[in-house]
């Protein structure tokens, strides 16, 4: 416990690099129908977009508010957590696409 409080800025790094693999691990479903290298044919790629704004969309998504039959379903298999870290990931890529 002595190390924790000692050194706390490597354990503050590897907590971020925990969330940002479980971001990308969800956002590999996404990836199933929206492009993750940024680019623009098809379906919109989501990376680099608002992450509030991508956190409200798939709230939206959940509570049926946006209408989607495979968005509610991915919405409903991913608890307010898992949105939030998928959405700080998809947003920490950089900016690439406009907003849908």
């Amino acid at each position: 416990m002595l190390a924790i409080a000692a050194n706390p800025i490597p354990l503050a790094a590897s907590a971020r690099a925990a969330a940002n693999d479980q971001g990308g691990q969800l956002a590999a479903v996404c990836a199933s129908c929206h492009r993750l290298d940024g680019g623009e044919k098809g379906i919109p790629s989501m990376i680099g977009l608002d992450e509030d704004r991508l956190t409200r969309a798939m709230l939206a998504y959940r509570s049926g508010e946006r209408s989607s039959h495979i968005m509610r379903a991915i919405a409903l298999s991913l608890s307010d957590e898992e949105i939030a870290t998928v959405a700080r990931f998809l947003a920490a890529q950089g900016k690439k696409a406009e907003p849908p």
